[in-house]
Formats: C-alpha cells, sequence, structure tokens
C-alpha cells in the first residue's frame, strides 16, 4: 500500500470504523505541532464522517487550560509529545481510562498506560551522533557518554526538555538512582557547551564544530535526509549514528500518545479516533509524514527511517518509567544540569 493513494488508505480505515459511517465530532487538543498530521484528520473524517475540531498549543499550556476547564472542557482526545507529559496528564486527572481491544492489542503493552488512560501513538529513538571527521571510536552505549574521555565533547539539550527527563527517568528504571546520578554528573562534565536549543541544534552543533557528539531523537536527523533543514542536510554526511545498548537494554524510544479527555463529551468519537490512529494507513503516515517509527508492530517505514538500519529497542515498560520522571528531575538539580 501506498499512502499517497487516499482511496486505499480510507478503505484500511473501514476496517475501524463500526459503524462504517457516522455524525458527530470530536474535539482533539493537540501539543503535535507538524502540517503533515493534517492528512491524518481529513482521512478519519472520510473515512467515518465525523469532523475533527482541533485546538493546538503548546503541552503545558493545553494542560492547563483542560484542568482550568475542568468538567466543561469541550477536549474529546489529548495527544501530547513523549511519556513526561502523558504522565502529567494523568496526574492531573485529565484523562480517563479508556477500554478498547483495539488499542490494547495493537499497541504493545509497554508503550500504554498500566490504567488505560494513555497509549503510544508513534515512537522516536535517543540515539547517538557523532563527528565521523573527529571522533574515530564513537560511545557504544549511554554510560559511555558520561566517559571522561569524551570531556568537552558532547552537546545535549536542557533539564527541562522532556526527551531527556524521559532517558533519565528511564536509566533511574534500569540501574537506580544512584548510577543515574553518576550518570548525569559525567554528562554534565563532558558538556561541549551550556545546554542550549533544540535536537536540531544538537546535530547543527556537530557540522559547527562546537561538539563532537550529540544526543538527539532519530526524527530530527531522519528529516533532514529526507528534506532540507537548514544548517544539516548540506554536510549530514559528516555525521555518523550509533544505535547504543544494542548488547544490553536497546535504545531508549519516547513516545507521541494520547488518551481520551477525563470529560469527554464524544467519548465514543474520541475512542474511534484513536483506534483509527493505530490503523495500518495512519501508522505508516506517522513515518511517512514525520519520520518516527510507528507503535504498531510491523507497519512500514518510511525510506528516511529505515534507512537508520534495524535496532534493538529498549522494551522497558513506559508506565514504569514516567512514575521515576520526578526523580529524574531531582537528580538533574543536583547535578546542576542547566
Amino acid at each position: 500500500m501506498t499512502l499517497s493513494h487516499t482511496s486505499t488508505a480510507v478503505l484500511a480505515l473501514l476496517a475501524f470504523a463500526a459503524p462504517a459511517f457516522a455524525e458527530g465530532n470530536v474535539n482533539l487538543y493537540s501539543s503535535r505541532h507538524y502540517d503533515t498530521d493534517e492528512r491524518l484528520y481529513t482521512d478519519f473524517t472520510q473515512a467515518t464522517g465525523i469532523t475533527v475540531n482541533r485546538i493546538e498549543g503548546k503541552a503545558d499550556e493545553l494542560l492547563a487550560r483542560m484542568q482550568a476547564e475542568g468538567k466543561n472542557s469541550p477536549a474529546d482526545v489529548l495527544l501530547t509529545v513523549d511519556t513526561s507529559r502523558l504522565k502529567r496528564a494523568k496526574d492531573m486527572g485529565l484523562l480517563q481510562s479508556t477500554d478498547s481491544e483495539t488499542l490494547e492489542t495493537r499497541i504493545p503493552a509497554n508503550l500504554q498506560d498500566s490504567d488505560n488512560e494513555w497509549f503510544g501513538l508513534s515512537q522516536r529513538a535517543r540515539i547517538i551522533f557523532y563527528n565521523k571527521d573527529t571522533v574515530t571510536t564513537p560511545p557504544q552505549t549511554y554510560a559511555d557518554l558520561a566517559d571522561p574521555a569524551f570531556k568537552g565533547k558532547i552537546c545535549i539539550r536542557s533539564s527541562s526538555n522532556e526527551y531527556n527527563q524521559t532517558l533519565l527517568a528511564a536509566i533511574v528504571t534500569h540501574e537506580g538512582e544512584e548510577k543515574a546520578r553518576d550518570w548525569a554528573q559525567g554528562i554534565v562534565d563532558n558538556m561541549a557547551r551550556a545546554p542550549q536549543g533544540g535536537d536540531t541544534d544538537q546535530l547543527r552543533g556537530i557540522i559547527s564544530g562546537e561538539c563532537d557528539i550529540a544526543v538527539s531523537n532519530t526524527y530530527y536527523f531522519a528529516r533532514a535526509l529526507r528534506t532540507e533543514v537548514d544548517g544539516v542536510s548540506g554536510e549530514i554526511d559528516k555525521i555518523g549514528w550509533v544505535w547504543p545498548d544494542q548488547d544490553g537494554n536497546g535504545a531508549h524510544m519516547n513516545l507521541s500518545g494520547g488518551g481520551v479527555a477525563a470529560h469527554a463529551p464524544n467519548r465514543d468519537n474520541a475512542v474511534r479516533f484513536l483506534e483509527y490512529l493505530v490503523s495500518n494507513s495512519a501508522q505508516e503516515y506517522f513515518s511517512q509524514g514525520n519520520d518516527e517509527f510507528p507503535a504498531v508492530e510491523g507497519v512500514m517505514l518510511a525510506p528516511s527511517v529505515e534507512k537508520l538500519g534495524k535496532f534493538k529497542a529498549d522494551e522497558v515498560n513506559l508506565s514504569d518509567v514516567a512514575e521515576n520522571i520526578p526523580t529524574a528531575q531531582k537528580i538533574f538539580d543536583t547535578v546542576g544540569w542547566e
């Protein structure tokens, strides 16, 4: 199946729409800011007759808005990025448990909340990138990044970044708080510069020579392979990558995910929308449209993503990781990770 053929995608969606056509709306609060997601919404409406009404904004702003709206909130579905924000939404009482055999069976158990309040819909691997001209022996594990041999070489985002929070929380889950603190201190000691910018800026740091090694989510790099990204694509051949911990836990994965809002006025349509997002056609589009890894196993990857090669992913339960995010933030503060 090719995603450019809308009719084929719509037929695939019908398997998740019972009855095949319905009336009504689903009100979506989304912090996913990708123009390519428009295709997901239009295909859903074409397949089901349900209109998607969107309110988009930064994750924290949307959570605050839902909390302020309370029982009068029009939100049916929350879509946001990373386990940390999904956990926060759950802790704030903004989501409700969803009983859906489709969601529970198609999404691997480690990518969904233990209480079925949120579900991972797409994945990003947080891996190691390096300058092939200056680094002959790149770090092979997350632990290696804290080795004094790499002092002054590493670019990485701030401690307020949700991707770093979840990565450190995963290390806490695997190794315990003390080892996680030692690791975080090692990263601080090895930084080439104070944390700044987004993941693309870490890749730009390699190109500019500010750092030799960077930590970034894969979809930022894959995007620069697929389309022009200023400061990266023109010299992207300089950058090599390592899938960390392939002899251990595997590469850390973080999520884009969602759940049904606690006071959803269109609850049935909300469930149908989430079930649509785990159909093969929608899952393929997460990869084709935004260079992500699907949450559903066996779904076709975009060429830009497939080029990164096969790897072993960390299968730690992200619901457990979410519980350690407050500990991770405490560690960041303790070691002075800005």
